[in-house]
């Protein structure tokens, strides 16, 4: 799940970010409020919206519906934003120059040197995702479907027949860290480059 999340919540919050950032278009200031909007809103106001909408939808306690909601955050989107209007203009007229367009200016020029706007994402969109518990209790109840953490949670409440077996809960929270850990070490290096690079800058 968190794999697939993080995947897709890095495609569609460039995409998205980029069209805010360089497309121009009737309502983009409205849909931009809209985002910001959102942000404000705390995200346990949203469960219940979240279980009608995926109710509804017919892809409770699946994993489309433990995936598909998560798949656009509005945080990305606006970090993402903010970054591609950083980026010189110039760089894209001459790729249009060039003959590309729209898409490919984006997926050839832009995206490269978003490096460091996207490890942030992907380190956030992983973490958050792994993470996740309020939307899985809401959008899933098959124990088939249980995530990690809703495991442990599970385990935390006194579930499973577990409720005096600290060691077991605490090796359960410890085994949680490991990949956010090992995530970490594998951008550990485009982290310090990109803080050296703001440091410089």
């Amino acid at each position: 799940v968190t794999v697939f999340v993080t995947i897709g919540r890095v495609l569609f919050c460039s995409m998205a970010g980029y069209a805010l950032a360089r497309l121009r278009f009737r309502g983009r200031g409205l849909l931009f409020a809209a985002l910001i909007a959102v942000m404000a809103v705390p995200a346990v106001v949203l469960l219940i919206p979240k279980f009608l909408v995926v109710n509804t939808l017919g892809i409770y306690d699946s994993y489309a519906g433990m995936i598909v909601p998560l798949l656009v955050d509005a945080a990305g989107v606006f970090i993402m934003k903010n970054f591609f209007e950083s980026i010189p203009m110039s760089v894209e007229e001459a790729a249009h120059i060039d003959g590309a367009g729209i898409f490919r200016t984006f997926w050839s020029v832009v995206l490269p040197m978003s490096r460091p706007a996207l490890i942030t994402l992907v380190i956030l969109a992983f973490q958050g995702s792994w993470n996740e518990l309020s939307h899985f209790v809401v959008s899933a109840q098959d124990p088939d479907l249980y995530t990690l953490t809703k495991g442990v949670a599970t385990l935390a409440a006194g579930g499973q027949g577990q409720a005096q077996q600290f060691p077991l809960k605490l090796g359960a929270a410890a085994l949680m860290t490991i990949p956010v850990a090992v995530m970490f070490f594998i951008f550990q290096r485009q982290i310090m480059n990109t803080a050296e690079g703001a440091e410089k800058g």
